[in-house]
């Protein structure tokens, strides 16, 4: 089953579930009991926290929940904020190359923050993966998200994803429609 976030971000070949991590997560949930699909792909756009430039595709099974506070010590969390599942179709042999996405329900437009994130390996942001990856080991199904940078994590995060927003969409469906069937 291929997802989206929706709104903005829609596809005509992936479902909406929602933007943000909670959204995503209660409605992906209500998916999966209704479809019983056999595997989860997520298509989304993401920040880059430097690693990654602007038009990347890049894949990946791997995603945190690390709110920026806790990059200043500001905070803790008795949860685990790391998740990992295995991608459909992939050996075990190749896992370690997928990035980790970051989720929260914020945008990090802080460039220290967002170095602060590539200190803990983590590359790229992106709202919903965290909960889409949580909801796959739930229900113990292979999953991988696709994604195209659109933006840097600075201060010009928000104005950068507006404008390049449009072609990485076409790329995304591009990526999709010449590597899936539909």
């Amino acid at each position: 089953m291929t997802l989206c976030a929706g709104n903005i971000e829609s596809f005509d070949f992936a479902k909406p579930i929602g933007i943000g991590i909670v959204e995503s997560a209660i409605n992906l949930t209500k998916l999966v009991l209704k479809e019983k699909p056999s595997f989860l792909f997520f298509v989304g756009t993401a920040g880059s926290y430097g690693r990654h430039t602007i038009f990347d595709t890049i894949q990946s099974h791997k995603a945190s929940n690390i709110e920026l506070g806790f990059l200043n010590n500001l905070c803790y969390t008795p949860l685990e904020p790391f998740i990992e599942t295995m991608p459909p179709h992939v050996s075990r042999g190749t896992q370690n190359s997928s990035p980790i996405v970051n989720s929260s329900n914020y945008i990090t437009t802080d460039v220290v923050l967002g170095q602060k994130m590539l200190e803990k390996n983590i590359e790229l942001e992106n709202m919903e993966f965290f909960s889409v990856l949580s909801v796959a080991k739930n229900f113990n199904l292979p999953c991988s998200g696709l994604f195209v940078v659109t933006n840097y994590c600075n201060e010009n995060a928000h104005r950068d994803f507006i404008q390049n927003h449009a072609q990485a969409k076409e790329l995304i469906a591009l990526h999709v429609k010449n590597t899936l069937l539909f």
